[in-house]
């Protein structure tokens, strides 16, 4: 009797201990293997061009490249890429982007060991790996309206701490374009101050400090 394939597997994540640890349980596993490991987002593409592994375990938050940016270029080389989300952060618009870009399944680091081996299986059989807790939270997403491309370049500049006015000249439009974007962009989070607005955005994954 044959041994059963083994399903080898890429780990992207830029925290050494984090790595370290995924790489210790899934060589546990008597039919899977790390092949390679990457530090940031275009070391993930590049091994993963490398090494073809049967799935790929992405960070969402590292250097030089984004999971999502990193997600996107491996599929766009790569369609049939198997690629499996492990990350902190639980903001729906994470979720949103990672899934519109190719992700197969999205598992939040606050999961146990037991959750993580049937994802990366789950994943490698070409199904999707979606538990109650990220359904829930990408449910969430519904519930708000989608900001504009300009809004949140905007935000983006509210959260560097800026005035209406510094806003105006660094995008080049009128200030009071900007107390439009500004309404516009309370609304749709359904928050009354600027402030609040990039804590939300922060926390639902729509901007980054």
């Amino acid at each position: 009797m044959s041994a059963p394939a083994t399903t080898r597997i890429l780990v992207a994540d830029d925290h050494f201990i984090v790595r370290s640890g995924l790489v210790a349980l899934i060589d546990s596993e008597p039919d899977m293997k790390v092949v390679a490991q990457a530090t940031d987002g275009a070391q993930a593409v590049e091994y993963f061009a490398r090494h073809r592994p049967d799935v790929a375990v992405v960070d969402l938050r590292m250097p030089v490249r984004s999971g999502i940016q990193a997600i996107e270029a491996i599929r766009q080389a790569f369609p049939d890429a198997r690629i499996l989300v492990l990350t902190a952060y639980n903001g729906d618009e994470d979720i949103h982007k990672a899934l519109a870009v190719g992700a197969r399944g999205y598992l939040l680091k606050s999961s146990t060991g037991d959750d993580l081996v049937p994802a990366i299986r789950a994943v490698a059989a070409g199904d999707q790996w979606i538990p109650r807790d990220v359904a829930s939270r990408l449910a969430v997403r519904r519930e708000y309206e989608t900001l504009t491309n300009r809004e949140i370049e905007v935000l983006r500049e509210i959260a560097r701490g800026r005035a209406n006015k510094e806003i105006a000249s660094s995008l080049v439009i009128s200030e009071n374009t900007v107390k439009d974007h500004l309404k516009n962009i309370l609304g749709k989070l359904q928050v009354s101050a600027r402030t609040e607005a990039v804590t939300v955005a922060v926390q639902r994954g729509i901007i980054e400090l």
